[in-house]
Formats: structure tokens, C-alpha cells, sequence
């Protein structure tokens, strides 16, 4: 991990655990009188790219440069030909979040240029579901005042085509940039504008609402904002962080021979497009590549980082005019594989070469390990230089300092950390690469890893508030949002054309999420845009409940649908039992404390009614009464010959006590023992049997799964992350960095057993289990501080040291046998005795039976 070590040497703009500035979030932001500008068109095409530029004459270096900037769909700004910032963070287009700016450190006595390139996607993308065009800046210089507004120039810049098509359907942006055609120097102070540059038109005075609310003539979706719901917001996480890798391996390069032109494969792909002739094709020195040309065949030159990671490939071509160059990415690729590597939704961006030297770097930022340049159209020798990636990531505050005494379980822990960076920037994504959108449910479980390993609040806080904006008017929420999946669905739904809807269990996990949220952080405030959602998706859950079996259908559901798992269902009636477990589980642990927590006792006394008849139905059609234990297909056991499991179902009956008069042997003895007719989930969701397994103290179980499961993985030793399902291909569509955050919520929930036990971590339950592990030694986080956790040697000699910040108060979870001198609270049903433990510096013990 030592990779990492330069993003955590300093922050500029962190909002820790302790200081969580409450006041500030989800604040509305008047930019006024800063006005919405847009280039003088009648329509914007999609992914059309207008630049925008000011000069600005000071009498001396600025001291303070700060403001706000806001652009529809994604900026990059510049000042004085530096690059500052890209952004801003996907958002509902009701209420869009403006990014902060500090200049001061760009900006000169005299004359000092600010500039702006802005891509108007014009179609939903991953992480834009729709909006209009505009950008709007408000910056405060010692007190001089720079707005947009008339003042300001724009600029249609044709060196990326207006009207591109899209990439795929969740990506807006398929990127073909020409350098000729580029106004090279327009972001500096020396260039002389030209005809071509106009006066940008005024669409909007007003500066306290979003893009949508402006008066561009919006002819794709004809939509306006309505301004009685509608604001501008501040940013409610920092900025991210980049930084450069550079000096990736040039793995292979060979000759493609294109028999028909090479456009028509890269936008029909089109088959049998060319050949390969397996022959290197460059010659090295150093960090250049030269290559000289062959005929009219093209190179394609291979390159690999060390890691999977997040953030805009770049490279620089000394070529004549006119060479053509496509970047492509990948996940996974395998030496000696397809020669042109674009299996991975059409990830590659076109660059058209001006004469001489060009440095290019992508508009947007994409996931991936392996790059490739395929170069065609020279007529003299090409250098290739300065390859690399301008990585992204969240600016945590401390990076993770893990140490486990297994190198196996080692290694799959930092490749968990390095997707958790992949995977947590803006929001909680499920993998950057494919589609940038958020999910609750499996997508979520990033919120344990997020507060207990990182020691972060402002991301929560955002994914919380962001996912609950997308409650439809019918109550459910629009699983993965902000995005344009969920939106289209609807349509395809209607029409009978897709299965997919929004996902119903994401909306029930939702509902866990607001909990977990302010169980770790305390914050009730923070929740109270999002609390009414969540009740409206209740009233919503009970129109779907089917009155005669008092349980929620897994299928026919109308708009939604019911994901739960791919992998470990047969069939999809075969997911009602855990769906409606999950229900239940929802209800009587998660919604209704969190309306006792507002206030609403009669509310939660009829969540937790409802709850408790959803229960009842589950027992009367799912519990097998002779085996003691949930049966997926219990029903249809006869019709289909054989008996399935499901591990989430049992694994939620066996964390919430859901198994009636608790007869949780058989259950856990199928999640212990794994049989055939046990069906498991992918890795996402793995997470509900090692919460199962914690709970039942069989930590052996768990750490064998990471020694053997996730150590197979093979995106944990060739790409330092976790793949989405348990089996991974290279050169194909397979997520090899996905966010699965078993292995972390493991380390803090399983081996060092920490949990809040109140809202805000103010009382907190550690619950050991380091197993087989003869050491391991880490931080888990609280909203308190962080908890050091120490454990070394083998049971039946084991030292246990434990930090605990002053202001916590522990319940210390040990076997009754145990000889400790603390305070003793109480014994557990399971013979685990429990004791008192209150903050200070160090706690050491010395066990026997842990």
C-alpha cells in the first residue's frame, strides 16, 4: 500500500469524524448575483463541449480567491493554463451541488486568465440523469467580485464533435477529440481571441437554483425545474484528491491490418474488421517508444499499472498531422489475448493529432488497469512518452494501517482497501468502470468500511441524502440514483421490454442504511430530509402486500423488482422468503427505532406490527417444522424435487433472531457446512453469513472463506481489488474492481468485534475473535475516535491490547471463562459475559479462551 502513502501528507479540505461541521450540509447556496450563462444557441447537442474564459487584471498576488462554481454536466477549470479542478459531484438536477474554489494559490499581479471547458452530456449517463445545459460562478478575490454573466466569453469548441454519440447506455460521453482544431493557449492570459469567440448569452439571473430552472431552450426532454422544490447547494464532501502514476509496463505491441476502415469497427464494431501481425513494433529507451511506420497497418502498444485505479489516462506523441490515436481501457486483459482490447463497453476515446508534440489526457476519468494505444495514420516515425494515469481519490484523513499476521488474508484486506478507493469518491458506487451509479442494499455495505476503517462521515452523509432523493411520487426509491438506469427502466417496464425495475430489497436496505447512519455518527439531524422518505416507502411496501399470505411477492411487482442475488437462486419465486425475512428485519430494527428516535412512537408501533405479521406469514410458508429451519422453495418442494437454501435467508433469520423459539442449530449448521442445495450469494452480499457466523462466534468459518474464496480471487492478486462475482474474465465485461467490503467489515465487526451500541458510538460492544490469527493489529473507528486493536499469540496464550478514546464507554464481550479485573454488567444467553469498560489510554489482557 505504500503506493498511497503521498495522498495523506496533506489535506485541504477534510471534514473528520469529530468536527463534522453539521451546519453546513445540504445548506442551500445563493450564487447570485452570479449569473447562469450558456453559449448563444438555439439548441445544445449531446456531448457538446462549450469553453468559457475571463481575464481578470489585479494590482497584487491575492491573499484569499474563493468561491463557488457549478456547471451542467461536468467542468474542468483552469487558471492561467494550470489545471485546478474537475468536477462537480453527480447529483439530483433538483438540487445540484456547487464545488468550492480556492484560486489564490493561481492567480498573479496582472493579468490573470480563468477558464472553463464544460461537456453538456444532453442524455443520461451513470451519474446524470438529465438536466440542461449552463455553467455559473461566483468567485470573491480580496474583495473583488468575479461573476458569470454577459462579461464572459464562449466558445463552441468543435475539436470534440457536437452530437457524439454515446458511449453505452449508462455512459453519455464517447469522447473524439481532433488537436487541430483546438484554440491551443485560450486558457492563458496571451491569447488573442478570435470572431469565434462570443459573448455568452445570460439564461438565468437567478443564482439560487439549478441548472434545470435556466431558460436554455432544452429540446431532447422539453423538461423545466420547478423552483418551489428546487436549490443550489453547497458540496457536502471535499474535493478529491489526484496525484500521478506513471511508468506503467509495456506488456505487448503488435501490427493491426485494417481491411475495412478502422471507424467503422470502433462505432458498428463491426466483425472481421482486421488482422493482427504478431511482430513488436516499437523500439524503447527508456520511458519513450518509437515506432516507425509499416505500411498503412496501425500499432497497438500494450501497457499495465501495477494496480486497478480510478482517474484519466494520459500520454504524450511527438506525430505528424492527422495521426489518428484511440485510447483504450480495460479491467483485465490477458497477454497474448484479443489484440484490440475493447470488450469493456466501449471504453476508448479518440484523439486527432495536430503536427508535432501532443499531450492528451481524457475529459472524463475511467477504472482500469490495462491502457492501450493504437496508432494509425503516420507517415513518419512517432515517439510515445509520459504515460500515465492522474488517479482520483477520496481525501480520507489517515490511510489504513493493517496488519494481519496470514499473507493471504493480508493481501485480499489491501485489496479490499484499494477498491474501497475505486469504489468511494463522490458517492458509494458499485464499480467505476461499468456504470458510476449507487445502490443501496449490496452497494451499501461501504458504509461500515467507510466509518469503521476510514474513519469518514461526509460521504455517508451524502450517499444518505443523494439516495433518498430518488423517491418516485409512488414511494419506492429509484435504486440506483442519481442515474439514468432507473429513469429509462421505467419506460422499458412499461413497454415489457426488461425484467430489471427499481430494485425493491434496495429500497428495504435503504431503510438500514438511514439506521447504520445514525447509529455511527449520532446524527438525527442529518436524516431528517431523508426520514419522511423512508416512511412514504413503507405505505408504498404495504399496497404490495398480499393480505391472504401477509408476505410481499418476489415477482410481479409491477414497476419494481426483486434483486437480492443472482447466484444463489434457482428460481425467482425461490427469493421470497429472504426478501420478506428482510422486510421484517427492517421493520422491528431499523425503521421503527428510527421513528421512536423522531418521535413517532405510534408509527413505529405499527411498523413493528406490520413486521412482526410479515414474520408469521414467512413461518407458515417457509419454515420447515421437521427440519428446523427456513426452506427457499418450501412450497414447491414436491413439484421440483429438491430442497434449496438460501444463505441470506438464513443468515437474517440468524442475525435477527427470526427463527421461531430460536432453533438456529440447523441453520447454522447449512451456513457453517455449505451443501449443494445451499444457495450463495455473490461477493457483494456474502456479508449477511459472516455477520451470521460473528454473531455465532464461529470466526474459523470466516477466515477460511477469505483464506480460500476471496485469496482465489484473481482480481486480488493481479489487479489489488475484488471482483464482482466469484469468478472473473479477462477481455470481457466481468467488474474486477467492485465493491465488496466483506474483508474489511470482517476485521472491525468480526476479528475485532466492534459495533455502536448506541447512536453515535458514545457506548460501543467489542466482541474479539482473532481466531487462528497469531497477530493482527489495525484501527477500527468510531465517531469518538478510533479504537486500536492488538492481538498477539495463539489461543490459550493470547495478549489482548486495546485504545480506547476517553469519551467511549465499552461493553467488552469475553468466554465466561475468562479470568479479567473489570467491572462485570451481565452474562449473555450464550454464556458470554459481559463487562464494563470506559475510555482511556490502554487496556491489556491476557486470554486464554479467546
Amino acid at each position: 500500500m505504500a503506493i498511497h502513502k503521498v495522498l495523506f501528507i496533506t489535506l485541504l479540505f477534510f471534514v473528520g469524524m469529530s468536527s463534522f461541521a453539521k451546519e453546513d450540509r445540504n445548506g442551500a447556496l445563493d450564487l447570485s448575483p452570479a449569473k447562469w450563462i450558456w453559449y448563444p444557441a438555439g439548441r445544445t447537442l449531446q456531448n457538446t463541449f462549450i469553453l468559457f474564459r475571463k481575464d481578470v487584471i489585479l494590482k497584487e498576488k491575492p491573499l484569499k480567491a474563493n468561491g463557488w462554481i457549478l456547471a451542467d454536466s461536468r467542468y474542468r477549470l483552469f487558471v492561467n493554463g494550470k489545471r485546478v479542478q474537475w468536477g462537480p459531484a453527480p447529483s439530483d438536477p433538483r438540487w445540484q451541488e456547487a464545488d468550492p474554489l480556492d484560486l489564490a494559490g493561481y492567480l498573479v499581479e496582472g493579468k490573470n486568465t480563468i477558464a472553463v471547458e464544460v461537456c453538456y452530456f444532453g442524455t443520461g449517463d451513470g451519474t446524470s440523469p438529465m438536466g440542461k445545459p449552463g455553467f455559473i460562478l461566483n468567485l470573491d478575490i480580496d474583495g473583488q467580485k468575479i461573476l458569470t454573466d454577459d462579461s464572459w466569453f464562449s466558445y463552441l469548441s468543435r475539436s470534440w464533435q457536437p452530437g457524439k454519440y454515446k458511449r453505452w447506455f449508462l455512459r453519455s460521453l464517447q469522447e473524439t477529440f481532433d488537436a487541430r482544431l483546438y484554440p491551443y493557449g485560450w486558457d492563458t492570459p496571451d491569447f488573442i481571441q478570435n470572431a469565434d469567440w462570443v459573448k455568452a448569452l445570460v439564461v438565468s439571473d437567478d443564482g439560487c437554483h439549478p441548472s434545470v430552472c435556466n431558460g436554455v431552450s432544452e429540446y431532447a426532454w422539453e423538461i423545466s425545474g420547478d423552483k418551489n422544490v428546487s436549490e443550489i447547494r453547497r458540496r457536502s464532501i471535499p474535493l478529491m484528491r489526484e496525484y500521478s502514476v506513471i511508468r506503467p509496463k509495456l506488456e505487448e505491441s503488435m501490427w493491426i491490418h485494417w481491411k475495412r476502415p478502422a471507424e467503422d469497427y470502433f462505432d458498428m464494431l463491426v466483425s472481421d474488421a482486421f488482422d493482427v501481425i504478431h511482430q513488436p513494433v516499437v523500439r524503447q529507451s527508456g520511458d519513450e517508444w518509437l515506432v516507425e511506420p509499416n505500411g498503412n497497418n496501425a500499432a497497438a502498444l500494450t501497457f499495465s499499472f501495477s494496480e486497478q485505479g480510478v482517474g484519466w489516462p494520459y500520454f504524450t506523441i511527438d506525430a505528424p498531422e492527422g495521426t489518428v490515436v484511440e485510447l483504450l481501457v480495460h479491467e483485465a486483459h490477458r497477454i497474448g489475448g484479443p489484440a484490440i482490447i475493447n470488450s469493456h463497453f466501449n471504453s476508448w476515446t479518440r484523439f486527432v493529432c495536430k503536427e508535432g508534440v501532443n499531450t492528451f489526457e481524457t475529459f472524463d476519468f475511467e477504472s482500469f488497469r490495462w491502457l492501450q494505444l493504437h496508432i494509425r495514420n503516420f507517415n513518419r516515425p512517432v515517439r510515445i512518452s509520459s504515460v500515465g494515469m492522474r488517479r482520483r481519490i477520496y481525501p480520507w484523513h489517515k490511510e489504513p494501517d493493517i496488519f494481519i499476521a496470514d499473507d493471504t488474508i493480508q493481501k485480499v484486506v489491501d485489496a479490499a482497501v484499494n477498491t474501497l478507493y475505486n469504489c468511494a469518491q463522490e458517492t458509494l458506487v458499485d464499480g467505476m468502470a461499468r456504470e458510476r451509479q449507487q445502490y443501496s442494499g449490496d452497494g451499501s455495505h461501504q458504509l461500515h468500511a467507510v466509518f469503521q476503517t476510514m474513519g469518514d462521515c461526509s460521504l455517508p452523509f451524502r450517499y444518505i441524502n443523494t439516495f433518498s432523493q430518488g423517491s418516485s411520487i409512488d414511494g419506492y426509491f429509484m435504486d440506483s440514483w442519481p442515474a439514468w438506469d432507473r429513469l429509462a427502466r421505467t419506460m422499458e417496464r412499461q413497454m415489457q421490454l426488461t425484467g430489471w425495475g427499481p430494485i425493491l430489497d434496495h429500497s428495504i436496505g435503504f431503510c438500514f442504511d438511514a439506521y447504520h447512519y445514525y447509529m455511527y455518527t449520532g446524527d438525527l439531524k442529518g436524516l431528517e430530509e431523508v426520514y419522511p422518505r423512508l416512511l412514504k416507502f413503507f405505505v408504498f411496501l404495504c399496497s404490495l402486500t398480499n393480505e391472504e399470505e401477509q408476505l410481499v411477492p418476489a415477482e410481479n411487482l409491477g414497476m419494481c423488482s426483486v434483486y437480492i442475488d443472482h447466484e444463489a437462486y434457482k428460481k425467482n419465486r425461490h427469493k421470497q422468503l429472504a426478501l420478506n425475512l428482510y422486510i421484517t428485519a427492517m421493520c422491528r430494527d431499523a425503521l421503527a427505532p428510527l421513528c421512536r428516535l423522531f418521535g413517532d412512537k405510534e408509527e413505529a408501533d405499527k411498523i413493528e406490527a406490520y413486521g412482526n405479521r410479515i414474520l408469521q406469514g414467512c413461518i407458515r410458508k417457509f419454515w420447515d417444522e421437521e427440519r428446523k429451519v427456513y426452506v427457499n422453495n418450501l412450497p414447491w418442494i414436491k413439484e421440483e424435487g429438491e430442497i434449496r437454501y438460501c444463505d441470506r435467508s438464513l443468515s437474517t433469520a440468524l442475525v435477527y433472531d427470526l427463527c421461531p423459539g430460536n432453533s438456529v442449530d440447523k441453520s447454522l449448521e447449512i451456513l457453517e457446512q455449505t451443501p449443494a442445495e445451499l444457495g450463495i450469494s455473490y461477493p457483494c452480499n456474502a456479508v449477511w453469513r459472516l455477520w451470521a457466523l460473528v454473531k455465532y462466534r464461529k470466526i474459523e468459518s470466516v477466515l477460511s472463506d477469505l483464506r480460500t474464496k476471496w485469496g482465489r480471487m484473481s482480481s486480488v492478486w493481479e489487479n489489488n481489488t475484488l471482483q464482482e462475482f466469484w469468478t472473473a474474465y479477462p477481455d470481457e465485461g466481468s467488474q474486477w474492481s467492485h465493491c465488496a467490503m466483506h474483508p474489511l467489515i470482517a476485521l472491525s465487526q468480526g476479528i475485532a468485534g466492534i459495533c455502536p451500541i448506541e447512536g453515535g458510538s458514545g457506548k460501543i460492544k467489542i466482541e474479539p475473535q482473532p481466531g487462528s490469527l497469531e497477530k493482527v493489529d489495525f484501527d477500527v473507528y468510531t465517531a469518538k475516535g478510533a479504537v486500536h486493536f492488538y492481538s498477539q499469540g495463539k489461543k490459550g496464550k493470547r495478549t489482548l491490547r486495546l485504545r480506547i478514546p476517553d469519551t467511549v464507554s465499552v461493553e467488552l464481550w469475553l468466554d465466561a471463562r475468562e479470568e479479567i479485573k473489570l467491572p462485570f454488567l451481565r452474562t449473555e444467553k450464550n454464556g458470554i459475559k459481559v463487562y464494563k469498560m470506559e475510555g482511556q489510554e490502554k487496556y491489556e489482557f491476557h486470554l486464554k479462551y479467546t
